[in-house]
């Protein structure tokens, strides 16, 4: 083989659409970078990476809202926590960044992706006329299958999630404005109305059921709801490994050290005469 041929086979191993660099060429799906700088917003670049095009304005707008609503959640929020612990164990920026955004799995992290997933499941299963019966049946599925909680409905920290009205509103201008069809947000309510019906309370749509109606209306794919959280959390857990640099913290632990854990084992035995 000759050293040519060699070199097309390692060029269509790294094979890529997304970027097209070169000595004094650098260009994004097509669009040199110095025509982007300075032109489209940092939401616009995520599209443009994920997506292949840019957004029009009113797509824009609705991507931009979902991640300014995640960015942090305070030391409540595992990420964040961890990001402090870990600068006061003499992390620079980047590995507490790292530490933090590992933590963003299925339990914390994951919501939003199965929040997607169990919208379109609702869909799948039928949506004229029959969604609530639709919705019941996907709540059902899912909680006899993957587990008792579900995602996107419910939060242990507030009883009304102050982040998702204002992001089901913007879906809803986005829907009167023909911008997105509205199918995501009639399946997360009806979601809504059926736990109401069923529990005789209302347990109300949080952030993370909020804003995969947003991914889901825009087309995302549900893995990438996770991957664009992590894009949003990661501000939260910058500014908070920031903040703890210029404290005097050393090996910040999870609680104030006069703050006993409780013991659950053995009482205390002697190895005399143990066998």
């Amino acid at each position: 083989m000759s050293e040519t041929e060699l070199r097309e086979q390692a060029a269509h191993w790294w094979r890529t659409s997304i970027c097209d660099i070169a000595p004094g060429r650098i260009a994004y799906r097509g669009y040199p970078i110095e025509e982007l700088i300075g032109r489209i917003s940092f939401p616009a670049m995520v599209w443009l990476m994920l997506r292949g095009e840019l957004p029009t304005p009113a797509r824009e707008r609705l991507l931009q809202a979902a991640p300014v609503a995640s960015v942090d959640h305070g030391p409540h929020a595992p990420s964040i926590a961890i990001a402090q612990m870990a600068v006061s164990c003499g992390l620079p920026l980047n590995g507490a960044i790292a530490s933090a955004i590992n933590t963003l799995d299925d339990v914390h992290g994951g919501a939003g992706e199965e929040a997607i997933e169990l919208y379109e499941d609702v869909l799948q299963r039928g949506e004229v006329g029959s969604i609530d019966r639709a919705a019941g049946d996907a709540i059902d599925h899912f909680t006899s299958t993957r587990s008792k909680y579900l995602p996107g409905f419910g939060h242990r920290f507030h009883p009304v999630d102050p982040r998702a009205e204002p992001i089901l509103a913007l879906v809803d201008a986005a829907v009167s404005e023909g911008a997105v069809s509205g199918r995501y947000a009639n399946a997360a309510r009806a979601i809504e109305r059926v736990l109401q019906e069923r529990k005789g309370k209302l347990i109300p749509m949080n952030i993370d059921g909020a804003a995969a109606v947003i991914y889901g209306e825009l087309g995302f794919a549900a893995p990438l709801a996770r991957g664009i959280f992590c894009l949003s959390r990661a501000v939260g857990i910058l500014a908070h490994a920031w903040e703890q640099t210029g404290r005097k913290d050393r090996n910040k632990g999870p609680m104030p050290k006069q703050f006993e854990y409780k013991y659950e084992g053995q009482p205390r035995r002697s190895l005399k005469g143990a066998p």
